[in-house]
């Protein structure tokens, strides 16, 4: 095949493998490992795992461990230093010391099955003690859990095992040197690693954001971007003629640029690199893996699946146990973590290219870790059945925390319910207040809703995803809910829950743009509020005014552009404080019930004349359903509320000829 014929294959397998695995709602990183098996040598063999590859698909991890390095906060540490520095490494240091221990004493019970070195089973300690960061955050923002007890407990274990990486970098290369000089190798390595790094990070910084600075002020995207490519390439191939790794310097590079004020404009760009290298990767270790040996020796991958997937669970869930964390917090945390993970992966690699793996076990280590990873969303879609099944305590508990919700709730009717409590959600609740609305907010960070009780805030911890947060929070009796977090997918979630439990409730949902628009109202939401377009109105509004224009003409034309976008804000409805009489053109809302003996039953809303006297139908409400949009020849029925918008005059005039059996009249001019 020439190089054009496998570049196509590779773009190819990776296309269909992303596209599977999105319409099943699971991560790419798991169809990149698919279709490399199915592609690979051992299957289909439509493509060869050359050494050309293997060194490009290389880039993928470098890229990977640089926007690590980007990710890297010293305040960010020092915020969850408990959880990282405490959980975090015991669960690190625990997997690697009990999986060494365990292997060596594998290794003298049963000695003609299972023949290990103590650093073979160093290195596949390592492997053993990494969770895959790229699915288990993922699924656990997609389940709105990142600020729950328990996600932060994950978050904080993932982040040090990111960390944890870059010793094992240093350590398992040093591994596979030959005994007599395994412990001179060590210390070089370790040497190597100090220095370099040192110079690195101490004087690497300043020269580091006068050059970014310099290239930058050319004002070239072109120029940024090779500049950028050449600092993580280049730092990357420093430190693989140091004897260390690529990876290694990559980090370097990520964590110097994380420091400067590029670091945003940095992550958008490598994005793209980072994420096409990485399925290459993955694609080629896809390929690695043989699936008759797995076959052949089932037994041996059905132990590697089980034992360690089961290990890490009850370690993590121990651990979490012992430093504080209520039992059913602490399971949740072991069974999102008992997966290996991509860096398990990296190192797996890097252990066989300096022979510490047999090559009899690399194939049936490297399938229980792929079938592992695959497991992983189910298991962590299971974990609540499994927790109450094995935790009743957590059980009791969240019946505590909705009981906790329902009272302050009880007294609550005709409120909102606001999902989410953070800058938006607070102002909308400040708003409420002056308007003498009551509202009832959820939000899953315990400090900020601990902060908001003590000030006075009518705010309780729940999760808006689930069903008994939601009732407990009055939904049913509520008069809206907003949504005020802008992930799509969690609004979904929770509009899903609103539709089952109150379908009459109108929902405000707040988005970044409108790119979501008609998916999120399909879905139910009454009305839409991206901040792209409201940031644009507000900058047309100031900018219009600056140059000259009338402030009352700029308001009008601000209004007349939310009155095209909004449904909603399309007039009002009248009431007595509103300083408006009855002879008002301004336009109004008003909403009318077809009742038994009403004219308009059976007729469609093209045949009724409204657009003749003026009146538009907003929308229409069937009876005990959601909202939806009327078309003109949508048909009338008993039950059917419309809303209806137009002057004071010709609303009256049009609710009197949806009732009475009189001829048309049109409004007196």
């Amino acid at each position: 095949m020439t190089a054009l014929d496998i570049t196509l294959l590779y773009l190819l397998a990776a296309v269909v493998g992303v596209v599977v695995c999105r319409s099943l709602k699971l991560p790419p990183m798991l169809g990149y490992l698919f279709v490399g098996v199915v592609i690979g040598p051992n299957a289909l063999a439509l493509a060869q795992n050359s050494a050309g590859i293997r060194y490009l698909a290389e880039f993928g991890v470098v890229f990977l461990m640089f926007v690590i390095g980007l990710e890297f906060s010293l305040p960010k540490l020092r915020a969850m230093q408990k959880l990282v520095f405490g959980l975090g490494l015991s669960q690190v240091g625990l997997t690697i010391v009990l999986a060494t221990l365990g292997s060596l004493a594998l290794d003298w019970a049963f000695p003609a099955w299972w023949k290990m070195e103590w650093y073979t089973a160093l290195a596949l300690g390592g492997v053993m003690a990494m969770s895959s960061t790229a699915i288990v955050i993922k699924l656990v923002s997609e389940r709105l859990e990142l600020e729950s007890e328990h996600g932060k407990r994950v978050v904080g274990i993932l982040l040090f095992q990111d960390l944890a990486v870059v010793p094992l970098l240093v350590l398992i290369p040093a591994l596979g040197s030959p005994p007599e000089k395994l412990a001179a190798e060590l210390g070089l390595a370790l040497l190597k690693a100090v220095v370099l790094l040192g110079l690195l990070l101490t004087g690497g910084q300043t020269l580091l954001r006068w050059w970014l600075k310099k290239v930058a002020g050319h004002k070239s995207e072109e120029l940024f971007m090779l500049n950028l490519l050449l600092i993580t390439l280049g730092l990357a191939w420093v430190t693989e003629h140091a004897g260390l790794s690529l990876a290694l310097g990559a980090f370097v590079a990520g964590m110097l640029i994380s420091e400067t004020e590029y670091k945003h404009r940095v992550e958008t760009d490598i994005r793209a690199f980072h994420d096409v290298l990485l399925g290459l990767f993955f694609i080629t270790i896809g390929m690695m893996l043989d699936w008759r040996l797995v076959l052949d020796r089932w037994p041996l991958v059905l132990v590697l699946i089980t034992l360690p997937v089961l290990f890490k669970m009850v370690l993590i869930t121990g651990l979490a146990r012992f430093m504080g964390a209520p039992l059913g917090t602490a399971m949740r945390t072991g069974l999102y973590l008992a997966q290996a993970g991509e860096f398990g992966f990296v190192l797996l690699t890097l252990a066989g290219q300096n022979n510490l793996i047999p090559p009899e076990l690399f194939n049936p280590i490297l399938a229980s870790m792929v079938l592992s990873m695959l497991a992983t969303p189910f298991i962590i879609m299971r974990t609540d059945w499994v927790v109450m099944k094995l935790a009743g305590n957590d059980w009791l508990m969240q019946s505590v925390a909705m009981t906790t919700i329902a009272k302050k709730s009880m007294g609550k009717r005709d409120h909102v319910v606001i999902c989410g409590y953070g800058r938006c959600g607070q102002n909308l609740a400040r708003l409420l207040d002056k308007a003498n609305k009551p509202y009832m907010a959820l939000d899953l960070d315990p400090d900020r809703v601990q902060k908001a009780t003590a000030a006075g805030d009518s705010v309780v911890y729940g999760d808006a995803a689930r069903a008994q947060a939601l009732v407990a929070a009055g939904v049913t009796r509520a008069k809206a809910v907003a949504i005020t977090y802008i992930d799509v997918a969690s609004a979904m979630k929770v509009l899903a829950q609103i539709k089952h439990l109150a379908p009459d409730v109108p929902v405000v949902v707040r988005t970044i743009d409108d790119a979501n628009l008609f998916s999120l109202q399909a879905a139910g939401a009454t009305e839409v509020v991206p901040e792209a377009i409201e940031a644009s109105l507000m900058l047309a509004s100031h900018a219009l005014a600056l140059v000259g224009v009338p402030m009352r003409k700029v308001l009008r034309m601000v209004q007349d552009q939310r009155d095209a976008r909004y449904n909603l804000l399309k007039g009002y409805f009248h009431g007595d404080d509103d300083g408006t009489t009855e002879e008002d053109d301004n336009e109004h809302l008003s909403t009318f019930t077809v009742h038994d003996h009403a004219r308009c039953i059976g007729q469609t809303v093209a045949s009724l004349g409204l657009t003749d006297i003026g009146v538009r139908v907003v929308s229409l409400r069937r009876a005990g359903a959601q909202r939806e949009d009327c078309t003109p020849d949508t048909v009338l029925h008993v039950g059917d509320t419309l809303v209806l918008s137009g002057t004071s005059v010709s609303l009256a005039v049009a609710e009197d000829m949806l009732t009475r059996k009189e001829s048309r009249k049109k409004p007196s001019t």
